[in-house]
């Protein structure tokens, strides 16, 4: 199972991925405490541990012989030894934080936005510094990637639009003009007349192609008939090219959804069919949409082979997935047992204000 969102591991915590960029988060949830610098703090260990040594010399009625004695230095030693585990103890405990602080810091997971430091008792003025500047920096970075990933899927969107447009209005006409006066050529039963009735076919079945290439492109459907009629149209079709049985749980009134949302849905559903048509070899599949208050969830299962164990999870049609689950805000999941299907999973919360 892999996931663009899971739960928060010791020292982190979940908050909302569209931090502003530059916002500083704290790393303590609880009341504050007055930091120490952390020179200090290991000074105070060190002078903690030479006030030991001092009493223990000046309270213990030991008494050193010159040239000291084999018991004398023994005992020295033993009391050298101690004051060391004592030192190494102290400065454990005082280092302790900074030590899961970097630990956490490399537990943060790109794919896994609006993770930041936190519950982490800091107790040194640099180390409340650094969780500061690494959550600055995670802000900045997820805004930035954020922004990045909107502008590429829109312009890939805009030049699927712009393909679909060119191939349906000019490749289009141009077939269908050929296929006519390849059709009205075709006199008798000569056997160039047969042979422009073969190529107006052709044509014909060559048009056919570029309009569905077309739709994929740029589903008209979604445009004009909304997401469940634009799922139904893509399950149809996906049915009619002979692979696997199509079977849709479609949840009929959907609450308002924004146009990035829907075209999220959309492409994830049409990404995950595709994959089970071409690799699956699946005998059913089904397609999920549910809805409530809170999340709307689309579902994609198959009953094939599960995914090749050498298919690596950042794969390219895995990865854009990921790339516009994450543009909502939503959270991608994939499962997949061998010989038994795999499980495609988009969850997306409902922005009301946004929707």
């Amino acid at each position: 199972m892999t996931s663009t969102r899971s739960a928060a591991r010791p020292a982190l915590n979940a908050r909302a991925a569209s931090a502003p960029a530059g916002s500083r988060t704290e790393p303590a949830a609880g009341a504050p405490r007055r930091a120490i610098p952390l020179l200090w703090l290991v000074f105070l260990t060190n002078a903690l541990v030479l006030a030991v040594a001092l009493l223990l010399l000046a309270l213990t009625p030991i008494t050193v012989h010159a040239p000291i004695e084999a018991w004398q230095f023994a005992l020295l030693f033993a009391g050298f030894v101690v004051l060391l585990l004592l030192n190494v103890a102290l400065l454990r405990r005082v280092l302790a934080p900074l030590i899961k602080l970097t630990g956490a810091m490399s537990s943060v997971d790109p794919d896994r936005p609006g993770r930041r430091l936190s519950d982490v008792e800091l107790r040194s003025v640099e180390g409340q510094a650094l969780a500061h500047a690494f959550n600055a920096m995670l802000d900045r970075l997820e805004h930035a990637r954020h922004e990045a990933t909107r502008t590429a899927l829109a312009a890939q969107e805009a030049e699927r639009l712009r393909v679909a447009r060119e191939l349906h209005d000019e490749i289009g006409q141009t077939l269908t003009a050929v296929a006519i006066q390849a059709g009205g050529a075709a006199h008798g039963d000569s056997e160039l007349a047969q042979a422009l009735r073969d190529v107006a076919d052709g044509v014909r079945e060559s048009l056919d192609e570029v309009r569905r290439i077309a739709r994929e492109l740029r589903p008209e459907a979604l445009d004009d008939l909304g997401l469940v009629n634009a799922l139904i149209a893509l399950s149809t079709r996906i049915g009619a090219q002979g692979g696997p049985r199509v079977r849709r749980d479609l949840q009929a009134q959907l609450p308002p959804l924004s146009p990035d949302i829907e075209l999220v849905i959309y492409r994830v559903a049409q990404e995950s069919l595709t994959n089970a048509l071409r690799h699956s070899g699946a005998s059913e599949v089904t397609v999920s949409l549910r809805a409530d208050a809170e999340d709307v969830t689309l579902a994609v299962m198959d009953d094939g082979e599960g995914l090749p164990a050498g298919l690596p999870r950042d794969s390219s049609g895995i990865a854009g997935m990921r790339e516009r689950a994450l543009l909502v805000g939503g959270m991608l999941s994939l499962a997949s047992v061998p010989g038994q299907g795999t499980e495609v999973r988009l969850t997306i919360p409902i922005d009301q204000e946004r929707a």
